[in-house]
């Protein structure tokens, strides 16, 4: 055992203590965060805006605050980016961290220097607490890679911003600088595929203990070394032990990448966002994230079934029931409030509050009322995948087909195949019949003939790779929507067809 993984272990015991303190008593650690929030923002101009001073309750809170997403609080973030202080947190930001939005173009999501600790500390927290748990340290005295967006930074009227991952490259601790991968060099590379030959070439014939990114990045990391070597991850990186993956749901990636290693090995799923680092996998045993409830966030709740309505009910984390979905709401220490960050997630546990990411508010199907969302699709394409094992999916999306030249409307499913289903109309049925259990209104317009059973549309290899490209999207933290409710995605999509 190598210096880093030795200290490490003490360095998780003591961190697994700290959490257990909130992790016992999380309402009343919320609590106590609404609390130093307002208290601290009353200063500010949105504070003024929205009477803080005034707001004693929760109940004064929610009136006070309405729900917002980016537009509803850009024009105070327009403020800041002209050089204003005080608007929505006291002094001005850190850092923006840029991301691109569907709808609202490029986003200045603020990062103070109180929030800073909420995306480093939770990310360190989140190995730290796998190594308690699981007494695994050695990979820490082997390479690490961390496939991220480029570190490079500008400036907005002297804040600096760029891409998230880019912004915590810069707080990579120093004592895993020194086995950290790719490069500096080379993550500053803005092409993604120039930048991957380059990420091969220095990792190529290291011995690699961990590699982390989002899941259809790593994947085709992992094909290009296969192209390459010709051999699988496993016997290129013979002591890569840990997978570490957030940004997507990783089930439609699992067994394709899990091919692609060639042997078991653990994995963390983190739930990091430019607004806040929402949870991570704190076991190897049970289902869910932990909802981190103590990093300078109060959070609130939506019911998917009320986020469109006028007003909106809003929920209290000791009000969520396991097996809902809701829109998940931030009010940090940056200065987001009422800010609905678009993700909805459900429950499944409350001792301790443990989430899985179920989809997008916007990204559904509902052009008959159907209402379809991201986690019932994964869900139903699981399912068929289990009945028919020898199937392997690299990459899907789902859009509706409302104007047919003939038949009734239906359920598009544009799918790349890795390996397709030996009997692909059997595999159509299991995937309907698994979407008519999974959503009753779907159900409905099967049996009522409004709907006809899903239609499936196999795509080249690496279709959803040239999509991306095409668009300019291509690495990074950018990925495909599951779910449209239009067709814009799927006729663009439609040139990458298969055709034998």
């Amino acid at each position: 055992m190598g210096i880093r993984s030795n200290l490490s272990r003490p360095l998780a015991r003591f961190i697994a203590n700290q959490e257990s303190r909130w992790i016992e008593d999380p309402v009343e650690f919320q609590k106590k965060w609404l609390s130093k929030l307002v208290k601290t923002a009353i200063p500010t101009q949105f504070g003024a805006d929205h009477r803080f001073a005034e707001v004693r309750t929760y109940d004064d809170f929610r009136q006070a605050v309405p729900i917002r997403d980016y537009e509803g609080l850009k024009p105070y973030i327009e403020r800041i980016k002209k050089g204003e202080e005080h608007v929505l947190w006291p002094g001005r930001p850190l850092y923006f961290a840029k991301t691109s939005g569907t709808t609202s173009g490029t986003k200045y999501i603020p990062i103070s220097g109180d929030s800073i600790s909420n995306h480093i500390d939770s990310a360190r927290n989140a190995i730290l607490s796998y190594i308690n748990q699981t007494g695994k340290s050695g990979f820490l005295d082997k390479g690490l890679i961390f496939l991220s967006g480029s570190p490079v930074l500008t400036e907005t009227s002297g804040i600096k911003t760029g891409r998230l991952s880019g912004i915590s490259n810069h707080h990579v601790p120093a004592y895993l600088r020194s086995n950290q991968l790719p490069s500096y060099e080379t993550n500053c590379i803005e092409d993604w595929e120039t930048k991957l030959e380059k990420i091969i070439d220095e990792t190529l014939h290291q011995e690699m203990g961990l590699i982390s990114g989002i899941p259809p990045w790593m994947q085709m990391y992992f094909d290009r070394i296969i192209q390459r070597t010709g051999r699988p991850i496993k016997d290129v990186f013979p002591d890569f032990s840990l997978l570490i993956y957030g940004g997507v749901n990783f089930e439609p990636y699992r067994a394709r990448l899990f091919e692609s290693i060639g042997k078991p090995v653990d994995s963390i799923e983190t739930y990091p966002a430019s607004e806040g680092f929402i949870a991570y996998q704190d076991s190897q045993e049970d289902e869910g994230l932990l909802l981190l409830l103590n990093t300078g966030i109060f959070f609130e709740f939506i019911p998917l079934d009320s986020y469109f309505s006028d007003n909106p009910q809003r929920l209290r984390l000791q009000e969520v029931e396991t097996g809902k979905s809701y829109a998940l709401v931030i009010n940090n220490n940056a200065g987001l409030w009422g800010y609905s960050i678009g993700d909805t997630v459900k429950f499944v546990s409350t001792n301790p509050y443990r989430i899985v990411v179920s989809g997008r508010v916007k990204h559904f199907i509902s052009a008959f009322g159907e209402h379809v969302i991201g986690d019932e699709v994964e869900k139903a394409l699981k399912h068929a995948m289990e009945r028919h094992p020898e199937t392997v999916v690299t990459e899907f999306t789902v859009a509706p087909m409302v104007t047919p030249a003939e038949g009734l409307p239906y359920h598009e499913w544009l799918i790349d195949f890795a390996r397709p289903p030996k009997d692909p109309e059997k595999f159509r049925d299991d995937l309907d019949a698994a979407m008519t259990r999974l959503n009753i209104y779907y159900d409905d317009l099967i049996t009522g003939n409004i709907l006809r059973k899903l239609v499936i549309t196999p795509l080249r290899e690496n279709a959803f790779v040239d999509y991306m490209r095409s668009e300019g999207k291509l690495g990074g933290q950018n990925k495909v929507p599951r779910l449209s409710n239009d067709r814009v995605i799927a006729e663009k999509l439609a040139q990458w067809k298969k055709t034998d």
